[in-house]
């Protein structure tokens, strides 16, 4: 190495002494790093690893940057040692010493040859036969090389720590819900569930090869961070597989509910259909009833029993038997809704044939109610009064009744009640002016 004279002033003997120092510092902190990022599980992971994509790619160029950084290191670890050799030739270093030692520390007396450098882009404008840096240079590109290492190696790290573990315990669960899927009759093909654990299955099976293989992949570096390693590793397509296999667990879960309670649920569903039967053939029966006794009214159609929902019931029977509880349980939902308002549906039906009866028993109270009203005040045996309930209670008691005619009658009777009610009564005054007297029997 020629020495063209040294860059600047001559550094004095306290200037190198502190150098020297510094110098020394950083070679430490550089030796234990390096170290470091040797033994460094995620490195030692990558070197054995059968790598694909991005991360083949990112750990080929890792690869040559750390063995130029023990290259670079090792060169610089010769130029401290020189330095340190001619700073210890003499206690009181010489003009020339000085001299020597500033070229050394500040000047690019730090060569690093070319085969240290193949497979590593060379700066721009630089050959390839060798590179020169200054000792200050070298620790920077070295500081470079290692943060850019260190940076996909914790990367690559960080997705192997997070990832391929919980996919095993997601995996493990898939299995379970897999044998329990099975013993219930949810089967791809069968059963939508079933489809979906096949296709949670496949892509677990896949995103475990590829994280294995290719974890920068799946690596989400945070924006604007420097430090090495620096962001989170992506688990979107573990979070919706996780979230479909749970939503399958539920499903199941559903399907293990039937099965518990099919028998109790398929009682109360011929309950409710029984009662629908027996309410729809009373209110049949009712409506021959109406038309005999009820004249000049419109009485609704009463419909037949629900056989499309006796037939779908004959049908969760059979789903019960053959244990095709992945069948029985949308079919006994539906049916449940459908049972009840069957049921509404038959109870409506009845009060709506069963309507002019029950205003012909109204009218009936109602005509009742004022009789024995009058009765109570002595005024049952009125001649006009007996007239008028007569004519009412021929038309409420005989068929087929008018009930437009009848209730008529009833207001009248009622009319008549009331007015007589109103008057004033002869034997009032005589009571008033000659005290108590009988008059029961007398009007």
């Amino acid at each position: 190495m020629g020495v063209t004279g040294p860059p600047g002033p001559v550094m004095d003997r306290d200037e190198v002494d502190r150098a020297l120092a510094r110098l020394g510092a950083e070679h430490e902190a550089i030796e234990t790093s390096l170290l470091a990022l040797q033994d460094h599980a995620g490195r030692r992971l990558l070197e054995g690893a059968d790598l694909t994509g991005v991360t083949k790619e990112r750990w080929a160029g890792a690869e040559a940057s750390i063995t130029l950084l023990w290259a670079y290191f090792d060169a610089y670890t010769d130029a401290l040692r020189s330095a340190r050799e001619i700073r210890s030739r003499r206690r009181w270093s010489s003009r020339e010493d000085l001299a020597e030692l500033t070229e050394l520390l500040r000047g690019e007396s730090v060569t690093v040859a070319g085969s240290a450098l193949a497979g590593v882009p060379a700066p721009q404008g630089s050959g390839r036969l060798s590179q020169s840096f200054s000792l200050t240079a070298l620790v920077d590109r070295m500081n470079e090389l290692y943060a850019s290492s260190l940076d996909m190696v914790v990367a690559a790290d960080a997705v192997w720590s997070a990832l391929p573990a919980r996919i095993d315990l997601l995996a493990a669960e898939l299995q379970r819900t897999r044998r329990l899927a099975h013993s219930v009759g949810v089967r791809p093909g069968e059963h939508p569930a079933g489809d979906d654990l096949e296709r949670i299955t496949h892509t677990l099976t896949r995103l475990r090869e590829e994280v294995v293989s290719d974890p920068l992949a799946y690596w989400v570096p945070t924006q604007g961070s420097s430090a090495p390693g620096g962001g989170r590793p992506d688990t979107t397509v573990y979070d919706r597989e996780a979230r479909a296999l749970e939503d399958v667990r539920r499903e199941i879960d559903a399907v293990l509910t039937v099965r518990q309670d099919a028998e109790q649920r398929l009682v109360k569903l011929r309950d409710i259909l029984s009662r629908a039967d027996r309410t729809l053939a009373e209110a049949r029966t009712a409506r021959g009833e109406v038309l005999a006794k009820i004249a000049a009214t419109e009485v609704p159609v009463v419909s037949g029993p629900p056989t499309v929902l006796q037939e779908q019931l004959a049908t969760a029977a059979e789903y019960r038997r053959h244990a095709q509880w992945h069948r029985l349980s949308p079919l006994l939902e539906s049916l449940e809704e459908k049972a009840e308002d069957e049921l509404l549906r038959a109870r409506e039906s009845l009060t709506a044939v069963t309507a002019p009866l029950a205003v012909r028993a109204e009218l009936r109270g109602r005509l009742d109610a004022y009789k024995a009203k009058v009765a109570r005040l002595g005024l049952a045996e009125d001649p006009f009064l007996i007239e008028r309930y007569d004519a009412a209670r021929r038309m409420l008691w005989s068929a087929p009744c008018d009930l437009r005619v009848a209730e008529q009658a009833v207001q009248r009777y009622q009319r008549a009640a009331a007015e007589l009610l109103s008057a004033p009564r002869a034997d009032q005054g005589a009571t008033d002016q000659g005290g108590p007297q009988d008059h029961r029997g007398e009007r």
